[in-house]
C-alpha cells in the first residue's frame, strides 16, 4: 500500500529506521517510502534522504530499482523511470519485466525505436511474453502497419486468451481496409464481432467492449443489436456519455428520432463539453423541425467548428450537413478542407508511390487520336437517386470519342438501376471487394485520364482513392452539391447560375460551367408515362381536398427553417381555402409543424401530411398540387426535377451556397425561370400569393411548363451528355497544353469537341 505523506522529520525517522529493521523486505519498503517521498520531493533535499535511498536501491538489487522505476513511471517522471529500469537491467540482465516496462517508458517519451528494441529483448528471453507481444502490436497499430500489428496480437492470443486488449485491437483491424479486407464483407465484420465477444467473455462487464461491438453491429446494419449493446453498456456504466451518444445515433438510424434526441441530451448532461453529441443533436433536431433553441444551438455549433478548425481537429459537423446549415460559406469550405485533409491522411497510410499518368497527348483533336478514357467512381450504382437521375448517361456517351469505365464501390443490389448501368456502360467493374489502394492501382492501370467523383462527402464515399491521385485530372460532380475543399480535385462540374464566378472564392475547385443546367435527369427515358393523361391520379386517392388550392413542398424536413415556415403560414393566411401539402419525411416532424402552424393562427387541417411514395408514384402524384414552394436554405434538387417533370411550377429563392441555387437553375433550364425565381423572402411570399390568387396566370404557367418538357434543355439527357463530353475534352486539352486547371464555360459549338469540327 502507499502510506500517507510524511509531513515532518519526527514522523520520517520511524519508517526510515524500520526499513533497516526488516531488511528482508527492504525492496518493498523502499518502494513504499519512495512513493511517499515522491509526493513531497523537497524532503529528498531537506533531509539528505536521496543518496541514502539511491545506495539502498542498489544494495536491494533489481527489485528495488524496478519498483522505484515503477513509482516514477506512475507519477509521469519518465526520464527517472528510464534511468531506474536500466539500473534494474544492469543488476539482472534477465529481468523480463524491466525490459518490457522500459519499452513502455521509452515509447511514452517518443523513443519508439528503442522501445521496440526493448520489447524484442524481452521476447528473446521469453518468446511468448504476452505484454511484450501486445506492446509491439500497439506500436505497429499506431503506425497503421496493421498487418504487422495483427501478427503480434494473434501471437499474444496464441499464448493467452486472458487479455482483452489484443482482442479489441484485432477487432479494429478487421474493420479497417489497410489489410486489404473486403470493405462490405459481412465475414470481415464477423471476425471483429468474434473478437469483441472474447473481450466480453474475459470481462462481461466491459462497457467499452459492449460499445465497440455495438458500433460494429451498427456499421453492418444490425441496428437493433447495436441498440441492445449500448443499453447494456449504459446499465453497467450509466455515466458513460459515449454509450448514450452512440445509442442516440442508432435510434436516429432506426427512425426513433424522439428517443435519439433524449439520448443525445443525456450524453450532454453527463459531458457538457461533447462536440460530437452537440452537433449530432442539432442535426437530429433539424430533421424533426425542433426549432425552440435553434439559433442558440447554431451559434454554439459554429463556435465548436471554428475551435476545431483552429486546433486542426476534424470538425464534428460533416460537410454534407454543413451545406444545409445557415453558416458562412467560407466556414463550410473550411469544413470540407479538413475532411479532404483527413482523406489525404488515410491515403498516406497505404504508403503508395506516386502514380505515373497517361501522357498529355491531345485526344481526337488536332494532331491527336484515340478516345478519352473517363472513369466514374460511385457507391450509388443501384437503387439510389443518383442512378435514378444518371441511369442513361453512362451508355449515352459517344464511344467514338469517349471510353467509359464505371467503378462500383457497392456490391450488386440486383435492382433494375444497377443492371441497366452495368449493361449499358462500356466497362463496369465491381470494386466493392477491393481495398482503396488496389482500386487506385486499377484505375491507374486502366489509364484513366479523367476520374469523376460521384459521391463527394456522402455515404459510401472512399475519397482517399482520389487523394492517391490515380488519374491526372479529377472531377467532382453530382453526388455532393458543394465544394470538396480538396487540392486533389481539379474541377467542379456546375453551371453559371448555381456557381457564378463571383462566388468562386467559396470553392476549392475550378468551376466548369455547363450550358443550361448542370443537374442531369433521366425522365425522358424512364418516366414518360407521367405525360400520359390516362395515367393521372386523383386527389381523393391520397385524401387531398378537391376544392382547395394546394401548395406543396416535398423536400425532406431538415431543409426547412422557421423563416420559410412562417412565410408559408403567411401565404396560407392570405390565400383563402388553401392548404400546404408536406411529406412525413420523417414522420416525427409532423406534430411539431402542425403546432407551429396553430401558433401562427392556422387551423391544423391547413397542413396536410402524406407518406413518402415510391419514385414513379411520387412523380405522378406531384401534379395534384397547384404550386410547389421551395426551401431556400437547401433547395429541392432531385425533388425539383421531379415536380417540374410532373408539370408543377415552383417558387424558389436562390442564396449564395451551391445547394441554395440548384432549383433556380432547374427553372431556368425550362426556359421559364423568370416566372419562378425570386430575389427576396418578401418577393417569395408575394409571388406565391399572386399566382394562387390569379388562377389564369398560374394555369398559363403550368400549361407552358407541360408543353416544354419534351423540348427544353432540362430534360434533354442526350444533349446534356454531349455538353459534358465537351467539358471533358476541354479539361484534357488544358492539361495537354501544360496549363493548370482553370475556370471555363462550355459552349455547344465548342471547337475542342470532335463532333463540333
Amino acid at each position: 500500500m502507499i502510506p500517507c505523506m510524511v509531513e515532518d522529520v519526527a514522523m520520517l525517522e520511524l519508517p526510515f529506521n524500520n526499513c533497516f529493521g526488516g531488511y528482508i523486505h527492504v525492496a518493498l519498503s523502499i518502494n513504499d517510502y519512495i512513493r511517499a517521498l515522491l509526493s513531497q520531493p523537497q524532503l529528498f533535499i531537506d533531509y539528505g534522504i536521496a543518496p541514502c535511498f539511491y545506495i539502498m536501491s542498489y544494495e536491494a538489487g533489481n527489485m528495488a530499482a524496478g519498483n522505484m522505476a515503477g513509482t516514477y513511471y506512475e507519477q509521469g517522471q519518465m526520464d527517472m523511470a528510464i534511468v531506474h529500469y536500466k539500473q534494474a537491467i544492469e543488476c539482472d540482465s534477465g529481468f523480463l519485466e524491466a525490459y518490457n516496462n522500459l519499452g513502455n517508458a521509452l515509447k511514452d517519451v517518443g523513443r519508439i525505436d528503442e522501445a521496440i528494441q526493448c520489447y524484442h529483448q524481452c521476447l528473446a528471453l521469453q518468446p511468448n511474453h504476452p505484454q511484450a507481444l501486445t506492446n509491439l502490436g500497439n506500436i505497429y497499430m499506431e503506425w497503421n502497419m496493421v498487418a504487422a500489428a495483427a501478427t503480434y496480437y494473434k501471437a499474444t492470443l496464441a499464448v493467452t486468451t486472458g487479455l482483452s486488449a489484443p482482442f479489441s485491437n484485432l477487432a479494429i483491424i478487421y474493420k479497417q481496409q489497410e489489410m486489404r479486407q473486403v470493405q462490405y464483407s459481412k465475414g470481415n465484420y464477423a471476425d471483429a464481432i468474434s473478437c469483441y465477444n472474447e473481450v466480453l467473455r474475459i470481462d462481461p462487464l466491459a462497457a467499452d467492449g459492449l460499445v465497440n461491438r455495438g458500433n460494429t453491429f451498427k456499421e453492418i446494419g444490425r441496428v437493433s443489436e447495436a441498440i441492445q449493446d449500448y443499453i447494456h453498456a449504459i446499465t453497467i456504466r450509466p455515466t458513460m456519455a459515449e454509450a448514450h451518444a452512440n445509442l442516440a445515433s442508432a435510434y436516429k438510424d432506426s427512425g426513433h428520432v424522439e428517443a435519439a434526441v433524449k439520448s443525445y441530451k443525456q450524453a450532454l448532461v453527463l459531458r457538457p463539453d461533447f462536440p460530437e453529441a452537440t452537433c449530432n443533436l442539432l442535426h437530429t433536431l433539424q430533421c424533426v423541425c425542433s426549432w425552440e433553441d435553434r439559433e442558440k444551438m447554431f451559434i454554439e455549433v459554429e463556435g465548436i467548428i471554428r475551435r476545431q478548425i483552429k486546433m486542426s481537429v476534424l470538425p464534428s459537423v460533416q460537410p454534407f450537413h454543413a451545406i444545409a446549415y445557415p453558416i458562412d460559406p467560407l466556414l463550410a469550405l473550411d469544413i470540407s478542407r479538413k475532411y479532404a485533409a483527413h482523406c489525404s491522411l488515410i491515403a498516406s497510410r497505404y504508403a503508395l508511390p506516386s502514380f505515373n499518368h497517361p501522357n498529355p497527348v491531345p485526344v481526337k483533336s488536332e494532331g491527336g487520336s484515340g478516345r478519352l478514357r473517363i472513369g466514374y467512381l460511385s457507391s450509388d450504382f443501384g437503387n439510389h437517386p443518383l442512378s435514378h437521375l444518371m441511369g442513361s448517361v453512362f451508355g449515352m456517351h459517344n464511344r467514338e470519342n469517349v471510353e467509359v469505365f464505371c467503378y462500383a464501390l457497392s456490391p450488386n443490389d440486383s435492382t433494375e438501376w444497377r443492371q441497366r448501368i452495368q449493361s449499358e456502360a462500356e466497362h463496369f467493374i465491381d470494386v466493392s471487394a477491393m481495398s482503396s489502394d488496389m482500386i487506385a492501382k486499377l484505375i491507374n492501370e486502366d489509364k484513366i485520364q479523367i476520374l469523376i467523383n460521384l459521391n463527394g462527402y456522402t455515404k459510401g464515399a472512399r475519397n482517399e482513392i482520389f487523394a492517391m491521385q490515380p488519374a491526372p485530372i479529377q472531377v467532382s460532380y453530382m453526388g455532393f452539391p458543394g465544394t470538396t475543399g480538396a487540392s486533389y480535385i481539379d474541377y467542379l462540374v456546375t453551371d453559371e447560375f448555381v456557381s457564378p464566378l463571383c462566388y468562386a472564392h467559396i470553392y476549392s475547385e475550378k468551376l466548369v460551367h455547363l450550358p443550361h443546367c448542370y443537374f442531369v435527369n433521366d425522365y425522358k427515358q424512364k418516366n414518360r408515362d407521367v405525360l400520359d393523361p390516362n395515367c393521372q391520379h386523383k386527389r381523393s386517392d391520397y385524401g387531398l381536398p378537391e376544392d382547395k388550392f394546394i401548395f406543396a413542398c416535398f423536400n425532406q424536413l431538415y431543409k426547412m427553417d422557421p423563416e420559410i415556415f412562417n412565410t408559408w403560414c403567411n401565404i396560407l393566411k392570405r390565400v383563402p381555402n388553401s392548404a400546404l401539402w408536406l411529406l412525413r419525411f420523417p414522420a416525427a416532424g409532423e406534430m411539431r409543424l402542425r403546432s407551429y402552424a396553430v401558433a401562427q393562427g392556422l387551423q391544423p387541417d391547413r397542413i396536410i401530411f402524406t407518406d413518402v411514395a415510391m419514385k414513379h408514384e411520387h412523380i405522378r402524384r406531384s401534379a395534384l398540387a397547384d404550386l410547389f414552394l421551395d426551401t431556400p436554405l437547401c433547395n429541392a434538387h432531385t425533388t425539383g426535377t421531379d415536380i417540374l417533370w410532373a408539370g408543377l411550377p415552383m417558387v424558389t429563392l436562390p442564396l449564395e451556397k451551391m445547394a441554395t441555387r440548384v432549383a433556380g437553375s432547374l427553372c431556368l433550364a425550362t426556359g421559364l425561370g423568370e416566372e419562378m425565381i425570386v430575389s427576396s423572402m418578401k418577393e417569395y411570399e408575394e409571388k406565391a400569393v399572386s399566382l394562387a390568387m390569379n388562377r389564369p396566370k398560374l394555369q398559363a404557367l403550368t400549361n407552358k411548363l407541360k408543353a416544354v418538357r419534351m423540348s427544353c434543355p432540362l430534360f434533354d439527357t442526350a444533349r446534356w451528355v454531349r455538353n459534358l463530353e465537351r467539358a471533358y475534352f476541354k479539361m484534357w486539352n488544358v492539361h495537354c497544353s501544360g496549363s493548370r486547371p482553370q475556370h471555363f464555360k462550355v459552349a455547344e459549338n465548342d471547337v475542342d469537341f470532335p463532333c463540333d469540327r
